[in-house]
């Protein structure tokens, strides 16, 4: 591998207790208890509307995707000021381009917001190329991956992408890359080793498949 495309949001920005706390905020009218971070990981899946009509028990009505959605970044953006890098995300990012390699972030949040929040934490020299989502959110990570790749001109057979959701390896497999799945994010263990792909409980560790 000579590239690595790290995910953000769950894998090198741990902000799970923000995205769980926000998840209650918008659910709260609804009277449901509130969910806890294992809870969270039990129904979480991407597209992100599916886990809410988990939630609810039943599909979501016309326009009560895009109010929950709205609702939920509204919380969000508050909670992750709260939150900080995961503990070994410097040292990763550091000892990757020490050894050579090149780095790049995708992301699915939005890129007017990633990065300035990516800058604020001084890792942004880090990457090639750093891409959010620029339209609606919500679907899946695969046609971005493609779109990203191509922006860097790099073999998908010398990528290796690191994140915390099945979504994250899906996009690695849609393009033809190898990926790396990390317990730290919003997906169960079993859910992520259910795929096949190494499954770590570090991102030091996810450097070892590269």
């Amino acid at each position: 591998m000579t590239h690595i495309v790290w995910d953000w949001n769950g894998t090198l920005f741990h902000d799970i207790d923000a995205v769980v706390g926000a998840t209650n905020e918008v659910f709260r009218p609804y009277g449901l208890g509130a969910i806890t971070t294992d809870g969270f990981r039990e129904v979480y899946t991407r597209p992100i509307w599916v886990a809410y009509e988990r939630m609810l028990g039943r599909p979501l009505h016309e326009g009560e995707w895009e109010h929950l959605d709205e609702g939920f970044h509204e919380h969000y953006h508050r909670l992750m000021l709260e939150c900080d890098l995961a503990a070994d995300s410097r040292p990763s990012l550091t000892a990757w381009e020490r050894s050579g390699g090149t780095q790049s972030l995708l992301s699915m949040w939005g890129h007017e917001r990633l990065v300035p929040k990516v800058a604020e934490f001084g890792i942004d020299v880090h990457f090639t190329r750093i891409d959010g989502l620029r339209s609606a959110s919500g679907g899946h990570k695969a046609e971005h991956m493609v779109a990203h790749l191509a922006a860097l001109d790099v073999d998908p057979a010398e990528v290796l992408v690191i994140g915390d959701s099945v979504d994250d390896a899906h996009a690695a497999m849609h393009v033809g890359a190898r990926a790396v799945l990390y317990t730290g994010g919003m997906t169960r263990r079993a859910d992520l080793e259910a795929l096949g792909v190494p499954v770590v409980d570090t991102l030091t560790e996810a450097l070892d498949h590269a």
